[in-house]
């Protein structure tokens, strides 16, 4: 009897510690959480040297992934018209520099990857996810203006059409 009520009050702490973590996402009109971490070229990139400009701070699970490929190229498709719009893309994955260097090099990429490989970004972000017992950055978008703050989020990320969804989105922000 004792170690029942013992084993049920851990699971109530349990998912009161799970509930506390919910829903801990920087919100659309909050300033985005400030980080550093090292890029493909494995020198420390914040995000506040970023500060003027439209940043989309997408998360995606790891690299060489047919996805996060497509994702990826899908921006690097489109990087002239974020330019145009004074934005940047950085890439966040739980994944090394070096991981993120060679993708860059094998799928011609021109923007930061940046490797969150203690999982601290992902985590404030609220965009870690297990998958096969790993766990990765989950595939989240946010778009910050050029004051720090969050103006959209996106969490139901189609690899396919999410840069044009993006691009959209600007298009109306910047109106």
């Amino acid at each position: 009897m004792k170690r029942s009520r013992i084993a049920m009050a851990t699971a109530i702490f349990a998912f009161a510690t799970v509930l506390s973590f919910a829903g801990s996402a920087p919100t659309v009109g909050s300033a985005a959480p400030e980080f550093t971490l090292n890029s493909q070229e494995g020198t420390p990139v914040s995000l506040k040297d970023f500060r003027g400009k439209w940043v989309v701070l997408y998360f995606y699970p790891k690299d060489f992934t047919s996805g996060c490929t497509i994702e990826a190229h899908n921006f690097q498709r489109d990087l002239t018209q974020y330019e145009q719009k004074n934005a940047v893309i950085i890439g966040v994955s739980v994944d090394s520099a070096d991981s993120h260097k060679q993708f860059c090099t094998k799928e011609g990429l021109n923007f930061k990857l940046l490797a969150d490989v203690d999982y601290k970004v992902s985590t404030t972000y609220d965009s870690v996810m297990t998958y096969k017992d790993m766990k990765l950055a989950a595939r989240h978008t946010f778009i910050i203006n050029p004051e720090g703050k969050i103006v959209k989020v996106y969490t139901d990320v189609k690899p396919n059409e999410h840069s044009a969804e993006v691009l959209a989105e600007l298009a109306e922000l910047q109106k």
